[in-house]
């Protein structure tokens, strides 16, 4: 098998140990995700088998979607109900307006420190293995982009919201800096992932559902369409031929006129029905094979 599987991961399992289930469903030993999700986030996990492995890398997963629930009044150190509580704030003072208020100041371009618990790397290692012996250490912020936030209902303490954002956007710390603007700190109580580029919650499937499956294939993301972002060109026998054996094809190995490439654009090469390859377009180099698909 050759693809993704969209699963919906439920709470209390890490990403890898999706991936380790899904290896023991498919009986399938290359199997990959993409889009870490921590422990106690439940949705949308796509994972890579077989070749999709080699595509991971040209997924288009810049914009994902959330839907998280907070808790006003009490900040935890993992930024989520996983965690230690560290200042409880009074917050009966607050009504559903002031929540709503805040909204446009966290949409567009914004600056997010990214928080201890996290897999984000320093000198090597995971800043959660430094969080979890109580070392803090400077980390540098990082931009990402809100698209859209709307609160899906607000019973205070708690509110529901769906944040649409570009990939990077810890939504804990968004939750933790909702929660000091308003001067009384919040955590994460809930959050599920309904999208991730074009993978989506509607797709998603269960372990147990891939596993009791009569006809698992059937439940695969073809390859090529996970990369349909990508512009597709259709090669001659011969163009195809060439391409499989990893050589680059030339303007007359195309059934019709590439046209110009932009700098850096990768496109999906097709020999008839098959997905060859993905090739990327260099300034200087010109047309390059990125990846060649068995």
């Amino acid at each position: 098998m050759n693809g993704f599987f969209v699963i919906d991961k439920p709470a209390g399992v890490t990403s890898h140990d999706i991936v380790s289930k899904v290896r023991r469903a498919i009986n399938q030993k290359k199997v990959g995700h993409t889009g870490t999700l921590d422990p106690f986030a439940t949705g949308v996990l796509p994972v890579a088998v077989g070749e999709g492995t080699k595509a991971i890398q040209f997924l288009d997963e810049s914009e994902k979607e959330y839907r998280a629930v907070l808790r006003l009044g009490i900040a935890t150190d993992t930024q989520d109900l996983t965690g230690a509580v560290i200042s409880e704030r009074e917050w009966s003072h607050l009504t559903a307006e002031d929540l709503e208020r805040l909204v446009p100041q966290f949409l567009g371009l914004q600056k997010q420190l990214p928080p201890m618990f996290s897999a984000i790397k320093q000198g090597g290692v995971p800043l959660y293995k430094l969080a979890r012996k109580g070392i803090e250490v400077e980390r540098e912020e990082r931009e990402v982009e809100i698209h859209s936030l709307t609160f899906e209902w607000i019973r205070l303490p708690e509110a529901c919201f769906t944040v649409r954002c570009s990939r990077g956007t810890y939504v804990r710390t968004l939750a933790c800096d909702i929660g000091e603007a308003l001067g009384c700190g919040a955590h994460l109580l809930e959050l599920r992932r309904t999208r991730s580029g074009l993978f989506r919650e509607a797709d998603a499937i269960s372990i147990e559902a891939l596993a009791g499956a009569a006809d698992q294939e059937a439940l695969l993301m073809p390859l090529d369409r996970a990369l349909d972002h990508l512009r597709a060109l259709a090669l001659t026998e011969a163009g195809g031929k060439k391409v499989l054996n990893g050589v680059v094809p030339q303007a007359h190995d195309f059934i019709e006129p590439p046209g110009d490439f932009a700098v850096g654009e990768q496109v999906r090469l097709y020999l008839g029905e098959r997905f060859a390859a993905v090739a990327e377009y260099d300034k200087l180099k010109g047309l390059r094979l990125a990846r060649v698909f068995n």
